[in-house]
């Protein structure tokens, strides 16, 4: 099974005081978050120019950048994973989580297992490198402004889903500015029903100490705990009963938040 690396281990896992960065720290956060994440785009598109991409190198290549994002940071983490998830080859799954910061995006990648890919906003798409570095490493966009060009990039996700790929989905939507769960989108949620995919709740608690939303205000030294919930079978679900799974995942990410490692 995929053991996550525990940066928690380190020292700074005592401390519970909250420290907030100096102008000087946060420049240097950037840099260190900014470099390797041109670098990893960079890279992406060398290896599909050259036709050398391997989706297991780039799994590898995206942990190492997500435990850089939080080392920069000096955040701990610490996984519950009660249920020993595994993932069955051949079985389409979701991951789905709450979001209330950025960092929830390495903490993702450094707690759970499998070739996992976010679906997220068209925007992010746009951004010069980065954007074209998340198509080449195979991330998905979605257009939430456009039903029709949403209803094609879900097929799209079902493509890449029976290719192997675990899908992230934020099912807010985007991140909580107020630590309150924001209404579910409904899409994900179709696709879970119609691949009769095994949906994994898991919550997040503390990451948006790290980095509020809207805000360059980085906090140092934060625990941030990550709480994997059991498994919930989409395929028992009929489109009828799309809110009834809807509430069912909502009910078990909320149970998470508020679980104690």
């Amino acid at each position: 099974m995929y053991q996550p690396s525990i940066y928690a281990q380190k020292n700074e896992r005592e401390s519970d005081f909250t420290m907030k960065a100096t102008i000087l720290k946060k420049i240097s956060i950037m840099a260190q978050t900014i470099a390797p994440t041109l670098g990893i785009s960079v890279y992406a598109l060398y290896m599909r120019v050259t036709n050398t991409y391997d989706r297991n190198r780039a799994d590898r290549i995206l942990r190492w950048w997500s435990g850089l994002l939080l080392k920069a940071v000096k955040a701990s983490w610490e996984v519950s994973d009660p249920h020993g998830i595994t993932l069955e080859p051949g079985k389409p799954y979701i991951i789905m989580s709450n979001h209330r910061s950025h960092y929830d995006i390495p903490l993702i990648f450094v707690s759970l297992p499998g070739s996992i890919r976010m679906l997220t906003k068209k925007e992010l798409f746009k951004i010069p490198i980065w954007g074209r570095g998340l198509k080449a490493s195979e991330f998905l966009s979605i257009d939430r402004r456009n039903h029709e060009q949403a209803m094609r990039d879900l097929e799209e996700a079902k493509t890449k889903m029976e290719g192997g790929i675990v899908l992230w989905i934020a099912p807010e939507g985007t991140r909580s500015r107020t630590g309150d769960f924001l209404p579910f989108k409904k899409g994900g949620f179709m696709l879970a029903i119609q691949m009769g995919a095994t949906i994994i709740p898991v919550g997040i608690r503390g990451s948006e100490k790290i980095l509020k939303p809207d805000t360059f205000d980085f906090s140092l030294l934060q625990k941030v705990q990550v709480c994997i919930g059991e498994p919930i079978d989409a395929s028992r679900y009929s489109i009828e009963q799309r809110d009834e799974l809807i509430q069912d995942v909502k009910g078990a990410i909320e149970g998470l938040t508020r679980a104690q490692i």
